[in-house]
């Protein structure tokens, strides 16, 4: 590769992101390549910062605006000390979010003008998008199932599942947006072939 290549994940809250990430990293590694992974908010020390502030559940009172400012800040510091440079290096990066989720989260799910959105983040990421993104499509009533079973809620984990739903919508008006670079795959299926499905886009842009 001349370049490197810049693969993001999203999802809502449950849809299997985390293991279908690390299944990916196995997999590319076998190939030869390097592969990072990481996430956002966070990744940086800094971002890891941000992130804690941003999830903490005692920070009930964090305007929508706020949120989004501080998902754009650690999105900058990720973009200038890891992303941009592992790309530059020949690396490929797997990144769990990047802005789709803003635009899911704070646009569709908070409400904010997604033009808003734009303006901010075309300042943090400096032209950086990814090359594909993978995402995991699963029902809010599903992911909230799984929710349960898992560690203690986030500040946006905790959100009613009205919100869920709006981030979901928001999600699949993206997809429907940007069909070319969101590849969408059907998450409520086993592990495995969810898998061969991620399996089957990785080698086409390979």
């Amino acid at each position: 590769m001349k370049r490197g290549m810049f693969i993001t994940v999203e999802g809502t809250d449950g849809s299997g992101k985390t293991t279908q990430i690390n299944l990916m990293k196995s997999y590319l590694e076998g190939k030869g390549y390097d592969v990072i992974i990481t996430r956002e908010p966070g990744g940086t020390s800094i971002g890891e910062k941000i992130r804690s502030i941003i999830l903490d559940p005692e920070n009930k009172e964090m305007n929508e605006v706020t949120e989004v400012l501080l998902c754009a800040s650690a999105r900058a510091q990720i973009i200038t000390e890891l992303i941009k440079p592992a790309i530059d290096d020949r690396k490929i990066i797997i990144c769990d979010r990047f802005i789709d989720s803003s635009y899911a989260y704070q646009g569709y799910g908070r409400g904010i003008e997604l033009d808003l959105i734009t303006k901010i983040n075309n300042v943090a990421i400096c032209g950086m998008m990814p090359d594909i993104t993978f995402l995991f499509d699963i029902s809010p009533d599903t992911a909230l199932k799984r929710r349960l079973f898992s560690s203690l809620p986030d500040r946006i984990e905790r959100e009613k599942l009205e919100f869920h739903k709006k981030v979901y919508s928001g999600y699949k008006a993206l997809a429907s947006l940007y069909p070319e670079r969101i590849k969408t795959i059907n998450a409520e299926k086993s592990i495995e072939e969810v898998f061969e499905t991620v399996k089957i886009c990785l080698e086409q842009i390979l």
